[in-house]
């Protein structure tokens, strides 16, 4: 059926840059704060976290269990309301990299991230000739699906929009962790105080100092070399003190823990006064 030629056009989005939008911030000097998503992805949950002032969207993609068309829809979501999506990529493995990637996820993390060698395979996973091996395949996600009408130049767009994201949480990752950083290409460090405490022998106890002070040798090499470190804190005063050491990120609370906590609190009120 033709369109009636004097009906307006259709209106195509603006193509958006959260990637780079994401390094901009933190060249600002720029804390930011991201929401998890461990279990349910929906873009109702996107709205949620991005009416609570969360600064990016980071997914529990290693131990979460996910249905891809679902969150793909929650990625582009993400991106249409302008949070920048960042993934954990179960193994590092081209095609789960390449799944995350053309849904429009921007910044893939790589757990248990322990040498030079592991960062450059990612490396090569997130970009394109001349930087990497990336496959082409446009009109997903990561182009907005519009099909760019100049390869090269999209090409080049996205090795400027994916960022690389390593995850120390290992001794072994630790004891090579000025290799792993100042590695070329890495964009944030992460370290994952969960895994990370009990390499270190102190299982769960983030804040201990056997556990804290590594952490903190960590972040230094990471202001050492310009690259945003970032956690998950045990807490907004340990947050606090790492913030004042330099710290620039936080893969902050996930959606279960939220609602667990939520509902505690909400159900204490009430039995404050039906007991």
């Amino acid at each position: 059926m033709k369109r009636d030629r004097t009906s307006p056009a259709p209106v195509v989005p603006s193509r958006t840059n959260p990637g780079r939008t994401l390094r901009q911030r933190f060249r600002a000097g720029g804390v930011l704060i991201g929401g998890i998503l461990t279990e349910y992805a929906r873009p109702s949950l996107v709205k949620l976290y991005l009416h609570a002032g969360f600064d990016f969207l980071y997914i529990e993609y290693e131990h979460g269990c996910f249905d891809m068309p679902v969150l793909a829809d929650t990625v582009l979501c993400a991106r249409d309301n302008g949070l920048s999506v960042i993934a954990k990529t179960p193994t590092l493995d081209r095609a789960e990299v390449a799944k995350l990637l053309e849904s429009g996820i921007v910044g893939i993390q790589l757990p248990r991230t322990e040498s030079r060698s592991d960062v450059e395979t990612l490396r090569s996973y997130l970009k394109f000739p001349p930087n990497g091996s990336r496959a082409i395949a446009p009109g997903y996600g990561s182009s907005e699906y519009l099909q760019p009408p100049d390869w090269s130049a999209w090409m080049q767009e996205q090795n400027e929009e994916t960022c690389l994201v390593v995850h120390i949480e290992t001794r072994q990752g630790y004891e090579h962790a000025e290799e792993i950083i100042s590695t070329p290409g890495v964009d944030m460090v992460y370290v994952g105080p969960g895994d990370f405490s009990i390499e270190l022998g102190h299982p769960g106890e983030y804040d201990h100092p056997d556990v804290a002070g590594p952490m903190l040798e960590i972040l230094n090499l990471c202001k050492k070399y310009g690259i945003p470190f970032g956690t998950t804190a045990s807490g907004p005063a340990s947050a606090k003190k790492l913030v004042k050491r330099g710290a620039q990120f936080f893969e902050a609370v996930d959606e279960l823990t939220l609602i667990a906590e939520g509902g505690r609190r909400f159900v204490e009120e009430y039995r404050k006064f039906c007991s």
